[in-house]
Parts: structure tokens; sequence; C-alpha cells
């Protein structure tokens, strides 16, 4: 079964903020290494990392126009930081793979769902 991993940033350091860079240069490597890691993950694919949040913008739809707003509609805590698709053969095994992604262990969290056909 395919499921999809949300990688939700939290406090997680990102590469070139001041708390990234007040990190040791060895724990850089490490969490460059353990991304690097799961990449060749057996049925993982990873997906891009995104943009920081506020500079996101948000699109709803009403009365058949586009209505526009700067940043998400989550507070920053919230947003999602990037994203995967795992190929595992249950939950557990899908939760195995979130649990090494070095965002979970830095402050953020990984959300899993599977992957649903809906057409």
């Amino acid at each position: 079964m395919k499921y999809v991993g949300l990688i939700y940033q939290g406090s997680t350091p990102l590469p070139g903020s001041p708390e990234w860079e007040a990190m040791p240069a060895e724990e850089q490597q490490r969490v460059y290494a353990e991304y690097g890691e799961l990449n060749q993950t057996p049925g993982m694919t990873p997906g891009l990392p995104l943009g920081l949040p506020e500079d996101a913008t948000t699109v709803r739809v009403a009365d058949g126009r586009p209505l526009v707003t700067d940043g998400p509609f989550v507070s920053t805590k919230e947003a999602i930081g990037g994203w995967f698709v795992v190929e595992a053969d249950d939950l557990d095994a899908a939760i195995a793979v979130a649990a090494k992604v070095p965002a979970a262990r830095l402050g953020g969290a990984i959300e899993i769902r599977p992957v649903q056909t809906y057409w």
C-alpha cells in the first residue's frame, strides 16, 4: 500500500536559519545523511522540499472567483515543510519509515496517510 508522509517542520531548524547555523556541523551533516538514507529506502519516492510558509499563497474560490491571500492558512508551527510517498506492507512499516525522518526528532512531526483512489 502507498502512504503519503507529510512533514510538519514544527521547531525543526531549517538550513540557512539562525537555529540551523547554531547546530554543530556534525549534526547538520547527520541530518543531510539521514535524509539521503531515507531517499534510498526501497519503495520511497521523495517529494520536493517546500518553500517557507511566509512565501506561501493560499487560494480559495467564492462565487466563482479566486480569493488569494498571502501565507499559509495554518500557523507556522503547523506548516508542512515537505512530503514523501512510501510503498509499505502496512501502516506499521510506514510508521517505521516516518520515524527515521530527522524532522520527527528535531521538533516536528510526520503525518502518515494512506493513498486513496477516488476516480
